[in-house]
């Protein structure tokens, strides 16, 4: 059996112990878990976490240690670039050959059962990197993907380096996109103008809670995103409806917004 860890909120990690952990959106679009082998040093064992924290917006996170078959498939590989498709075992030896395992990960395309979850336990929150490694030192990005919304002094640092994909359009003009959008039947489009909602605290609920009933499952998948950070009355009430959509793949994103808002 092959060891591996997961970091997860501390609340979701309790109950990994009792259900597992659910798959999640990971590499081009599949589902499943990420995790990293457990090496003997515990700095590298854990060193995604301080990275982790700065998204799952939570107090704390915990280690879920985890025991996978030593056959079972897995990818590996660094963040961002290419991955190699192999199993358990092949990964656990390709990341502890590494000279600088740093910015390594294992994905496996499935969930984990809770018969594969050998324990949860505490760790260190100030472990590892942030941003990636050797980042000290790096002015930090400040554009949508990279910088934290709210987090300490992002006000200042976005008045000493404005992000180099400047303000998002004001709803305004992603309401206007949207009409257009649904007007030309360009699914593409609407998608795309959803995704320009999801960098806000609040939106036009009363306007776009209509979508859905959008035919399109990709579309209602984009919409569970969209409202992803709002705090405006009645998204957890959408967010119950798309999480009840008829689409399985609808169902598990809208599941994953409502997870991770719980977490905030």
């Amino acid at each position: 059996m092959a060891r591996f860890v997961h970091l997860a909120p501390a609340a979701r990690a309790a109950r990994a112990v009792r259900s597992g952990l659910r798959a999640s959106p990971g590499h081009h679009g599949e589902r499943g878990v990420f995790c990293f082998p457990v090496l003997p040093s515990y700095t590298l064992t854990h060193q995604w976490l301080r990275e982790l924290a700065r998204w799952k917006d939570s107090r704390s996170l915990a280690a879920v240690d985890l025991l996978l078959p030593d056959d079972q498939p897995v990818t590996v590989g660094h963040y961002g670039g290419p991955v190699r498709h192999t199993t358990a075992a092949g990964a656990v030896g390709i990341v502890a050959a590494l000279e600088d395992p740093r910015g390594w990960e294992v994905f496996l395309p499935r969930s984990v059962t809770a018969r594969e979850v050998r324990r949860v336990r505490s760790v260190r929150q100030g472990t590892g990197w942030r941003y990636r490694p050797d980042a000290h030192g790096r002015p930090p990005c400040t554009c949508f993907g990279c910088r934290v919304r709210g987090g300490y002094g992002s006000r200042r640092l976005l008045e000493r380096r404005p992000g180099a994909d400047g303000p998002g359009p004001p709803p305004r003009v992603l309401l206007e996109r949207v009409d257009r959008a649904l007007a030309d039947d360009d699914t593409a489009a609407l998608r795309a103008a959803l995704d320009g909602f999801s960098v806000r605290r609040r939106g036009p609920l009363d306007r776009l809670s209509p979508l859905a009933d959008h035919p399109d499952p990709g579309v209602r998948s984009a919409l569970a995103w969209a409202v992803s950070w709002w705090t405006t009355p009645g998204t957890g009430a959408l967010l119950d409806r798309l999480a009840a959509d008829p689409d399985p793949r609808v169902r598990e994103d809208a599941d994953d917004v409502r997870e991770s808002r719980a977490d905030r």
